[in-house]
């Protein structure tokens, strides 16, 4: 089972570690070559938080793609975009063939890659670069824990037997890739510094705006709280606050261009 949010995000809380899911864009970024002629697409591009630096690492039109109405308000405000698209990544098709097929910690939340992938691709011109980046963050308690408890404490609404995590290996991603162009495929374990929080664990802030949000739109109110305890609770142990009240949160990104 892969939960799928049916909720629109919520910008506010998404944007309280704006920092931290910024740098991986930057870092990404970083690693794409010379375009061809052509726009820059930040598909998923949430409340815009990559649009500028988009803009300015390329010096060219970027277009902003997301599902989430909430969130393109705010990426609208943001002046980035030459223009923003409302819809579901999983069926969208560019019009002109871009430059750059931008993706930062959106495509895990799809299915199938091994056919997701190769589409977008097909949309670029030649010469033309897909650029993503995923958590793979999925065997770290972070997220274990959000599985091992929604299905223990609620098991008539969470089943995970047969489970894989959405987002492949490297050398998984290289196979489906490879055929198709110049493949580079990298990871990182970014150390994170979550700050202090009075009225929470800071993994718990992380992740409540992003991978736990499936979780909570099963549950009711009083369900909700006992599932956040538990899981605080577990927090706590797995990754102890420092003295200032910090937490040190390793968290795994898998990165991949490919040069069509």
């Amino acid at each position: 089972m892969t939960p799928t949010p049916k909720q629109d995000w919520n910008p506010e809380a998404y944007a309280r570690f704006r920092g931290l899911r910024l740098q991986p864009a930057l870092d990404l970024m970083g690693r794409v070559g010379p375009l061809p002629s052509g726009s820059v697409v930040d598909l998923g591009c949430g409340d815009g938080a990559a649009g500028a630096a988009l803009s300015a690492r390329f010096g060219r039109p970027v277009l902003g793609v997301d599902r989430s109405p909430a969130m393109l308000d705010v990426a609208r405000a943001s002046g980035a975009y030459q223009a923003l698209t409302q819809a579901d990544i999983g069926t969208w098709q560019a019009t002109q063939a871009p430059a750059l097929i931008f993706s930062n910690a959106t495509l895990h939340w799809l299915p199938d890659h091994a056919a997701l992938l190769p589409r977008l691709a097909r949309m670029l011109t030649p010469k033309g670069v897909l650029a993503v980046q995923m958590p793979r963050q999925f065997g770290a308690p972070s997220h274990r824990f959000l599985r091992d408890f929604s299905e223990s404490m609620f098991p008539d609404r969470f089943d995970f037997i047969g489970w894989t995590a959405p987002v492949h290996t490297p050398a998984e991603y290289w196979e489906i890739l490879s055929p198709l162009g110049q493949v580079e495929i990298w990871e990182t374990e970014y150390l994170q510094r979550l700050p202090a929080a009075t009225d929470a664990h800071p993994v718990r802030r992380f992740t409540e705006s992003t991978a736990m949000r499936p979780f909570l739109e099963k549950l009711n109110e009083v369900e909700a709280e006992a599932f956040l305890r538990r899981y605080e609770e577990s927090l706590a142990v797995a990754y102890p606050l420092r003295s200032d009240g910090t937490v040190l949160f390793p968290f795994r990104r898998l990165f991949l261009t490919l040069t069509v």
